[in-house]
């Protein structure tokens, strides 16, 4: 028996949150899922209510859960930082999530803003580092409100932690290659054996220590991987080239803060943040995962059910694969891809008129009938 945490939180938290745990619902009989969920009250109103953000009895049950789901945080009433620091960073650092797995791929179905692209063209995950870099927060003010104020943010990045995430990038891009060779090898990369691709972006030129280190490491854990072929790109040259070129991509691994960055640009290429999944990741087990959609509380629309519920429906797919029961993310990952590939319901954010409700239970109907289909 799985037991899966659930943070609903703001904004359209819960909305989403509904959805993506009825179609968990739907699909885990079907391939022999037992769960039972946890509610936990934290978020906006929680702190508005009481002033408690996470508190440590809270954060010790949520530690005792398989996996965590999150909807969104950030309330309009609170000061910015206060929640996403309190409830997402201190998680993601207490249960070492040290990677931010945020898959990036345009289904059919779906517009792109980039021209002459498709789905062949645009189908990658960025690895990004999750414990280190300038979220750890060291730094602080001097003179601070005067005219001589000083403001110092330091990156923090360790061997230890950066190898870690390279290390999960080529495993990861090691097992795509085996289920299907990267698309954007040449005929010359595939002749000498190479099945996929780890692309690390960074800025060498300018970030001489720090980034000397991203390199220097990634430059040893590859001689574990031959298969795997290697590239190298400055931060704002891989933002260019993901709208240019973003069959380029199969792998890219990435520090914290530039990760955060190109993935807001991927989840454009798929088609918007309603599409965009995530997940934070402690690759051991030791601690649990957490799950989410990129897109955030967005209280400019909370209250009206048209949020899409499909990013946080895909945040349910990859905790399924994290806890070793992937054919049910496989199951709703092709549900999804029905409900896209017809013109069916689509929320306000992909062009159509549909309810939050109306796209969740779409994807419901298609996973029931694809499993029709199979029995």
């Amino acid at each position: 028996m799985a037991t899966i945490g659930v943070i609903a939180g703001d904004g359209v938290g819960p909305e989403v949150a509904r959805v993506a745990l009825a179609v968990l619902d739907d699909v885990a009989p079907s391939i022999g899922f037992r769960h039972e969920l946890v509610h936990f009250d934290l978020g906006g109103e929680r702190f508005l209510r009481t002033g408690e953000v996470l508190p440590d009895r809270v954060q010790d049950e949520l530690q005792k859960c398989d996996a965590i789901f999150l909807g969104a945080v950030g309330h309009p009433a609170v000061a910015p930082g206060v929640l996403e620091k309190g409830i997402l960073l201190r998680l993601r650092f207490a249960f070492h999530q040290y990677v931010n797995l945020r898959p990036v791929r345009l289904y059919p179905g779906v517009e792109t803003p980039i021209k002459n692209k498709g789905p062949e063209q645009i189908d990658m995950v960025v690895v990004r580092e999750n414990n280190e870099d300038l979220y750890v927060g060291a730094g602080g003010f001097t003179r601070k409100g005067t005219s001589e104020e000083v403001a110092i943010q330091t990156s923090i990045n360790t061997r230890v932690g950066v190898e870690r995430c390279i290390r999960y990038a080529f495993n990861l891009a090691r097992t795509r290659g085996e289920a299907r060779p990267f698309r954007g090898l040449s005929e010359a990369d595939r002749g000498q054996g190479f099945t996929g691709q780890v692309t690390l972006v960074a800025k060498t030129n300018v970030l001489t220590f720090a980034h000397d280190l991203w390199m220097r490491t990634f430059t040893e854990v590859a001689v574990d991987y031959p298969e795997i072929k290697t590239d190298y790109n400055h931060v704002d040259a891989c933002c260019m080239r993901m709208v240019v070129a973003p069959e380029r991509y199969d792998v890219i691994v990435t520090t914290n803060m530039f990760g955060d960055i190109i993935t807001d640009l991927g989840a454009v290429l798929q088609g918007g943040m309603g599409l965009a999944s995530s997940g934070n990741l402690n690759p051991e087990h030791v601690f649990p995962s957490m799950f989410e959609p990129v897109h955030g509380s967005a209280p400019d629309i909370a209250g009206q059910g048209i949020a899409n519920p499909i990013a946080a429906i895909f945040s349910i797919a990859m905790l399924l694969d994290h806890l070793n029961f992937g054919a049910g993310g496989d199951k709703i990952r092709a549900a999804v891809a029905k409900v896209l590939a017809t013109p069916g319901p689509r929320t306000p954010d992909l062009g159509g008129k549909s309810s939050t409700t109306e796209v969740g239970n779409a994807v419901r109907q298609a996973l029931e009938a694809n499993d029709a289909r199979t029995r």
